[in-house]
């Protein structure tokens, strides 16, 4: 399942028998028209578990930021205080992207993203390329 949305709250981290697993909640939001011509719109909460060693990716995983979570989907139905049925839907997440404009993730993986800040890539940004056009092969 592909999920685009915004986050919630910041992430926790948690550790479960050993293993790290960052946890935090996405709201993706669905408009629409109604059948009288009215603007609508729903919005479904997926909590989202992501089990991974690299948790310094939840230094990004921060209240409104929007994301692309992808990974194996999970509904839950359950019975709430009141006696009415409730749902929920989980995600067991593959993969996490940054979305958004300049500042917000460019579009970074988390993974990407965490290996270049704690590597401290020696990637030069396109303004620190000195090199004319001209001298390129083709």
């Amino acid at each position: 399942m592909q999920i685009i949305g915004n986050l919630g709250k910041d992430c926790v981290v948690n550790t479960v028998n050993g293993k790290n697993v960052i946890n935090f909640t996405v709201a993706h939001t669905e408009k629409y028209r109604d059948s009288q011509g009215n603007n609508q719109e729903k919005t479904t909460w997926v909590d989202c578990a992501y089990w991974t060693d690299k948790t310094a990716v939840a230094q990004y995983l921060t209240k409104g930021k929007q994301v692309y979570v992808e990974g194996q989907p999970e509904a839950r139905s359950f019975q709430r205080n009141d006696g009415t049925p409730g749902a929920s839907l989980s995600l067991r997440v593959r993969e996490v992207q940054l979305l958004g404009g300049r500042g917000e993730g460019g579009g970074a993986t988390m993974a990407n993203t965490a290996a270049m800040s704690s590597s401290g890539s020696n990637i030069p940004s396109p303004s620190e390329i000195t090199e004319p056009v001209d001298d390129l092969p083709f």
